[in-house]
């Protein structure tokens, strides 16, 4: 066996593992190096996100461009014996006859069960030229059962100044339907009110001014000085500083090209412009009517203790026959006797915790288990112990 002097060298092969195992060190350390970059600058780009945007044209419009309603009076003829019996149909009848030369004997009743009068309604959009069509509602004004199967005569729609703008005719969609036998009666949807779709020719244009000067001026759709100052800040900056001044905190006054060619475009470039916008306030709708509570996410709920009874009341009346002996001249009356009990369930105090998101108030509120109408008067009182961080709207 031979032995290595102590001043020899190790052997190369040694030498080469450890140059290897060096190698494979260095490569973990730089790929781990460069996946330590990447993920700092995927952290850094979230972070470099901008803030959620809305387009303007959602957040306001152009003061002038709007709806104008149109209102028309009319028959609608060809009913299955669903018609009305009114005087104004009656009437409205006979003068449509006479219009083309049919004269009713004096005296004479006219009863036709298949007319009815009804309300025409439209909205005519901004801009609309004579010739195109618009979409009409057909709503009865008598008591007419159904307007299924009939048929709109010409009926004129005016506006606001009385000026006639569109012209209304065709075929009635319903989209309901019912009947009635022995008594019963079966009824999906409403039989009274119906649809034309491109039922009215426009026969008159609505002069709609754009802008007016060298001005346009927007209306944001909420009064919000937060909003009007974003909006402001966003069209300087695109369009250069004085293009934009707000006047409060709805009416936003932009400065604009003459010529309408240029105007049109420019107006096309605001609408399209990206704006930062605040967060919603907080605020709870409720429907009286229905019992329905909607709110945002902004709602917060502060700790508080609160207790709710419920009152019911209950009235029973029950029926007794009083007969007379058969010797007297009586009769045999029938006396109704009414007993009226008042209950009233105990009252329970709850805890309700602190809630910072919408899923814990929702969760709070459901805790109590109320119906919508007891829980429609708890919110009312939790805002006016200012519990409850939100705007109530009563609807």
């Amino acid at each position: 066996m031979t032995a290595f002097p102590r001043h020899c060298e190790e052997p190369p092969i040694s030498r080469h593992c450890e140059e290897r195992s060096d190698a494979a060190i260095h490569d973990r350390l730089l790929q781990a190096a460069r996946l330590l970059a990447l993920a700092l600058a995927c952290w850094m780009g979230l972070c470099a996100l901008p803030a959620q945007a809305e387009r303007l044209r959602e957040l306001a419009s152009i003061q002038g461009i709007r709806q104008n309603q149109l209102l028309g009076y009319g028959l609608v003829v060809g009913l299955d014996g669903t018609g009305d019996q009114t005087p104004f149909t009656t009437q409205s009848t006979i003068n449509m006859l006479q219009r083309f030369g049919v004269t009713l004997p004096t005296g004479s009743n006219l009863q036709s069960k298949n007319v009815a009068g009804v309300v025409v309604t439209a909205s005519m959009a901004a801009f609309t030229q004579p010739g195109q069509t618009l979409d009409v509602t057909v709503s009865s004004l008598g008591n007419s059962k159904s307007l299924r199967g009939g048929t709109l005569l010409m009926t004129p729609l005016k506006g606001a100044d009385g000026q006639i703008y569109a012209v209304a005719q065709g075929n009635v969609l319903v989209a309901a339907a019912g009947g009635a036998a022995n008594g019963a009666k079966a009824q999906l949807n409403h039989l009274s009110a119906g649809r034309i779709a491109a039922g009215a020719t426009v026969e008159r244009a609505v002069v709609t001014p754009l802008g007016q000067g060298d001005y346009v001026v927007l209306e944001l759709r909420e009064n919000d000085f937060i909003a009007a100052t974003r909006v402001v800040e966003a069209l300087n900056q695109r369009f250069g500083a004085g293009t934009a001044a707000a006047q409060n905190g709805r009416v936003i006054q932009v400065r604009a090209p003459l010529l309408h060619d240029e105007r049109v475009s420019f107006i096309g470039e605001l609408e399209a412009l990206q704006v930062k916008v605040a967060p919603a306030p907080a605020k709870v709708v409720l429907n009286a009517r229905t019992g329905s509570i909607v709110m945002n996410q902004a709602v917060t709920l502060e700790e508080c203790a609160l207790t709710h009874g419920g009152l019911t009341i209950v009235i029973s009346t029950s029926s007794t026959l009083s007969q007379q002996s058969p010797d007297s001249l009586g009769q045999t009356v029938e006396i109704k006797t009414s007993q009226t009990d008042i209950q009233k369930a105990p009252g329970q105090v709850l805890l309700l915790p602190r809630a910072a998101l919408l899923a814990d108030v929702v969760k709070a509120l459901n805790s109590m288990g109320v119906t919508p109408p007891d829980l429609l008067a708890i919110l009312q009182a939790m805002k006016a112990s200012g519990a409850l961080r939100a705007e109530l709207e009563i609807i």
